[in-house]
C-alpha cells in the first residue's frame, strides 16, 4: 500500500512537470531569429516606427524624406500640410537608420506630435550598381533622393494613389485638392511640366535654367537618340507628384526606372548641365508623354535658382504649393522669400538642425 501511495506521487509529479512545461512552450514559445537579407539585399524599406494612430484606407497618404542633415525641412514641410487641411493625412517620413530618432523626437516634443504617421528606414543597398558617386552636387546623390523610385514597394498600407513631395517645400493650398487629382487611363503619376507656367518663363530665362530634355539626355549617346524624344520637348520636375500605385506596379514603373539608372552606370548617359544628380533623368525617359499634368499653382517652383531673383508676391501668395529646388534653400542663406518659408518652420528641440541667418 505504501508503495502504491509513492508510485502515485512519483506519477503526479511527472504529470505536474509535463503541464508546466507544455505552459511553458506555449507562452515562450521560441521564434526564430529575424531573417535581416531580404532588408539588406532586395527591400527597398521597412517600417520601423509609428505614431499612436495606424493608417486606414481612406487617409490621403503623403510621402516625404527626411535626411539627418535636412530634418527641420521635413517638418516644415510637414506643418505647412498638416496645418493647411481639415482631410484625415497619414504620413509616411522615410529615412535612414541614423536619423529616426532624431525625427521621433522632433514630432514627439513639437506640436507635430498631432500628426498620424509612420517612420520608414530606407535600404540604400538597392541602389548598389546604380548610382555612381561622382556629381557636381553631391545632395542629389544621396540615398533618400532615389526613394520615389520605389513607392509601391515601401512598407506603407495599399493606398490606391500616394503624393510624394521634396522636403523643400511649402504647402499653402489643401492638399487634399492635389491628391484627388484625376489621373488619364494609362497614366502612373501625374506631374507638373516644365513649360506649363507663363509667370516663371522670364525668371528661368533670367537664371539660365533649362525646361527641356535637352538639359538632362545627352544626345551624343545613340541610346538616348534611339528613344525617339524630342531634345525640346518640355521636362518636368519630379519633386511633387501624385502616383497612381496600381498603374504604377502594372507598367512595373520601378523596374524601368532601375534599368535606366543601370545603364547610366555604365555609360554615362545623362547630360551634366543640369543632371548632376540621377533622379531626375530616369523619370524623364519613364514617363515621357506618359502623365497627367498637375494645375501650375500646384507646383511653383525653381524659388533656389537664384540667392536675388523674385517672384511676385501677389503670385506667389496665390500659389497653392511652392518648391525651392535649386542650390538655395530656404534653411539656408542667401535665398530669396525666406518669410514664406520661415512661417512652417519648427525649431529643432535637440538643437541639431538650426537656420542659417546673417548677423547684422
Amino acid at each position: 500500500m505504501a508503495l502504491l501511495r509513492k508510485i502515485n506521487r512519483v506519477l503526479l509529479m511527472l504529470l505536474i512537470l509535463t503541464a508546466v512545461a507544455l505552459l511553458y512552450s506555449q507562452t515562450f514559445k521560441a521564434r526564430p531569429p529575424a531573417n535581416h537579407s531580404d532588408l539588406d539585399h532586395q527591400a527597398p524599406g521597412r517600417a520601423v516606427e509609428g505614431g499612436a494612430e495606424s493608417e486606414v484606407e481612406t487617409d490621403i497618404p503623403v510621402v516625404i524624406c527626411a535626411s539627418e542633415e535636412r530634418v527641420g525641412a521635413a517638418m516644415a514641410t510637414i506643418n505647412s500640410v498638416y496645418s493647411n487641411t481639415q482631410a484625415n493625412v497619414f504620413f509616411y517620413i522615410v529615412t535612414l537608420r541614423d536619423a529616426i530618432k532624431l525625427i521621433r523626437q522632433y514630432i514627439e516634443k513639437t506640436k507635430l506630435k498631432e500628426i498620424r504617421y509612420k517612420i520608414l528606414e530606407f535600404n540604400p543597398m538597392v541602389l548598389k550598381g546604380k548610382v555612381k558617386p561622382e556629381s557636381p552636387r553631391p545632395d542629389l546623390l544621396h540615398p533618400l533622393n532615389f526613394v520615389r523610385f520605389y513607392l509601391p514597394l515601401l512598407a506603407i498600407s495599399n493606398h490606391k494613389r500616394v503624393v510624394y513631395l521634396d522636403d523643400d517645400v511649402i504647402v499653402q493650398g489643401d492638399i487634399k485638392e492635389l491628391y484627388s487629382i484625376k489621373l488619364e487611363s494609362g497614366h502612373a503619376a501625374a506631374f507638373a511640366s516644365d513649360c506649363d507656367l507663363p509667370s516663371t518663363h522670364e525668371m528661368v530665362r533670367s537664371v539660365g535654367m533649362q525646361t527641356t530634355y535637352m538639359g538632362f539626355l545627352d544626345y551624343r549617346k545613340p541610346e538616348i537618340r534611339e528613344l525617339g524624344i524630342n531634345p525640346s520637348d518640355c521636362s518636368f520636375n519630379p519633386g511633387v507628384f501624385v502616383a497612381d500605385v496600381e498603374e504604377w506596379k502594372k507598367q512595373k514603373i520601378t523596374k524601368q526606372l532601375e534599368k535606366w539608372m543601370s545603364k547610366n552606370f555604365k555609360e554615362n548617359l545623362y547630360s551634366s548641365a543640369m543632371a548632376g544628380g540621377v533622379a531626375t533623368p530616369p523619370m524623364l525617359i519613364v514617363f515621357h508623354d506618359k502623365y497627367t499634368t498637375i494645375d501650375p499653382k500646384w507646383h511653383v517652383r525653381h524659388l533656389g535658382w537664384s540667392p536675388d531673383t523674385r517672384y511676385a508676391e501677389l503670385f506667389l501668395q496665390e500659389a497653392n504649393l511652392l518648391h525651392w529646388n535649386g542650390h538655395f534653400k530656404p534653411w539656408d542663406y542667401p535665398c530669396v522669400h525666406l518669410d514664406l518659408w520661415e512661417k512652417w518652420f519648427i525649431p529643432d528641440p535637440s538643437g541639431k538642425f538650426s537656420l542659417v541667418r546673417p548677423e547684422f
